[in-house]
């Protein structure tokens, strides 16, 4: 689905980054970059700006699946099951007039005039969300944060510095079993049996 967004790194008071046409919508993207970063690059954020914001040459046309190499089995079955595509680049565009297509720089001056909706920037703490039907800065999400976690899509919800917004968390890993009877509450007033 063509929800237009772009990926950017933080630059003075603002960002500097690259258009992505496709799937920009948090419920995609988020899991996308927090399984990326977790995984295929190892968390080394340099390292993944440096691949998204920097290597495409006009910009993306869609981030794929590749960005999941190197992420556990299961939290790549959860997020895209067995479908499998790559990451594509806008190299092949062809502009009116014959001229060499331009690389499609999104800044913070020039976000709100390129019919972008959203925007995601790599910070060191996290990736901030922007919202761009509303604000010109974003909620936070933190790097920690399980891919598999649910975010919620509509706009009002993102506001800037308010709660990450999300329909549904992963669920919890069992504790060891050991664990769990260790841990589980006795009634006011009961005592642990004695053995005779």
């Amino acid at each position: 689905m063509t929800t237009r967004s772009f990926i950017a790194r933080p630059d003075g008071a603002g960002y500097r980054g690259i258009y992505v046409h496709y799937d920009g919508a948090p419920s995609h993207r988020l899991p996308l970059l927090l399984a990326a970063y977790q995984g295929r690059f190892n968390r080394d954020l340099e390292a993944m700006t440096h691949h998204l914001v920097d290597s495409a040459t006009i910009g993306w046309d869609e981030l794929g699946s590749d960005l999941l190499n190197g992420t556990p089995p299961a939290i790549v079955e959860a997020l895209i099951g067995g479908e499998q595509w790559p990451s594509r680049t806008l190299d092949h565009l062809i502009t009116p007039d014959g001229s060499p297509p331009q690389r499609m720089t999104v800044t913070a001056d020039s976000a709100a005039h390129q019919d972008l909706q959203w925007g995601y920037v790599l910070h060191p703490h996290g990736i901030e969300v922007i919202n761009l039907e509303h604000d010109a800065d974003g909620t936070v999400v933190g790097w920690d944060t399980d891919p598999l976690t649910k975010f919620a899509d509509s706009t009002a919800y993102w506001v800037p510095d308010g709660p990450v917004p999300v329909t549904a968390l992963p669920p919890s890993p069992l504790p060891p079993i050991t664990a769990r009877a260790t841990a589980l509450p006795q009634a006011d007033g009961a005592r642990p049996a004695i053995r005779r």
